[in-house]
């Protein structure tokens, strides 16, 4: 039998699921902390894994036992190395294979934190897991399902990277940052019980990867070889040499190696042949695109075509658009197009302030 009163949190030793352990506790649940032991890379010097803000970082462990401490919450550190490697560092690996730009964030909240630890949650009796997300979620009565609303600090706002969140597992979570309407007003309530704790930096963007060298971790990780291949425009000319697809995303202008004589923009990857298709900023825009592995939140599917918004990367304003699903795949198109429509990020719709759902972009 589950208790609804209890809660465990994914404590990351930062600010945010810190705070999110406290307001838990304050409301009155039995709040348990756990810190995910998820990845570290024995190729880089230990002081690449102490960087305030990384959930994969080595001081993290000691960060999110002192303030559970502090808090007053029991303290568990839990290895989830094994799933994390399988569902987001091998995807990590094998969507750079493809030519594509992943997304590990999302592929982490999918089978790491709404899975894995909602598993272990259950274990221990809790009904619930919480994290520091920026997002609201709530029960509607009028169509008896759970949905998720952006947060108050639009500037701090994740749900982009929620849409594959679940009926069954919208039940079981928490997100009591929600009502915040700024990240200084969560580092406030921090500074009442740790003023270090309360001044670290945010999340670095691949935790696992503290360098920022992912070219490197996919050398040292991945058992493909960085193959050289050839730049092309798009009437199929030769432009010369580059230096491996994996160096390239779409929409990017620097660091191609090659000078043209005037600016060029990579366009398109074909991983089959290890091309580079590179092309004008104009070409960089696109109106329409297409996705699969569908998630949607307020219904189990779109009748027809459905008119809402939709954001191509985290950072992106969602832009007017009509979408039509097919099968397994939505065809979205735009009002205006959008820059750089990159395959292996994701795609995600919204209707005002309220998520709707998601899918990964493909090329068709």
């Amino acid at each position: 039998m589950l208790d609804r009163n209890k809660v465990v949190v994914g404590m990351s030793g930062g600010v945010d699921s810190t705070v999110a352990a406290y307001q838990l506790k304050e409301m009155g649940y039995e709040v348990i902390g756990v810190n995910m032991r998820l990845w570290q890379d024995d190729f880089l010097e230990e002081e690449h894994f102490k960087r305030d803000g990384g959930c994969c970082s080595l001081s993290s462990v000691e960060d999110a036992r002192r303030v559970c401490e502090q808090i007053g919450i029991p303290f568990f550190a839990l290895d989830f190395k094994a799933v994390f490697k399988e569902t987001v560092v091998d995807y990590f690996i094998e969507s750079y294979k493809q030519g594509e730009t992943p997304n590990p964030c999302i592929a982490c909240n999918k089978h790491v934190k709404f899975e894995a630890l909602l598993e272990k949650a259950h274990q221990l009796g809790a009904y619930y897991v919480a994290t520091g997300h920026y997002a609201k979620i709530y029960y509607d009565e009028s169509s008896e399902r759970y949905l998720v609303d952006t947060s108050k600090a639009a500037e701090k706002d994740q749900t982009y990277a929620l849409y594959n969140l679940t009926q069954a597992q919208l039940q079981h979570i928490l997100m009591p940052l929600a009502s915040f309407e700024s990240k200084e007003a969560v580092r406030k309530i921090a500074a009442q019980f740790d003023v270090q704790m309360s001044q670290k930096s945010d999340s670095q963007e691949i935790c696992f990867v503290p360098d920022q060298d992912y070219v490197g971790f996919l050398k040292r990780n991945g058992d493909f070889e960085m193959k050289e291949g050839a730049f092309y425009n798009t009437e199929g000319e030769n432009l010369g040499k580059h230096s491996g697809i994996v160096n390239y995303t779409i929409g990017q202008r620097k660091g191609l190696g090659v000078t043209f004589g005037k600016p060029m923009y990579v366009i398109d990857i074909d991983a089959n042949t290890d091309r580079v298709i590179l092309g004008d900023n104009d070409e960089v825009f696109k109106k329409e695109l297409w996705a699969n592995q569908l998630n949607f939140i307020p219904f189990d599917n779109v009748e027809g075509p459905y008119k809402c918004e939709a954001k191509i990367r985290y950072s992106a304003k969602p832009a007017p658009c009509t979408i039509t699903v097919s099968g397994d795949t939505v065809h979205v198109v735009f009002d205006t197009p959008q820059r750089a429509v990159t395959p292996g990020q994701a795609v995600v719709f919204y209707n005002g302030q309220q998520l709707i759902g998601g899918g990964t972009i493909i090329r068709k």
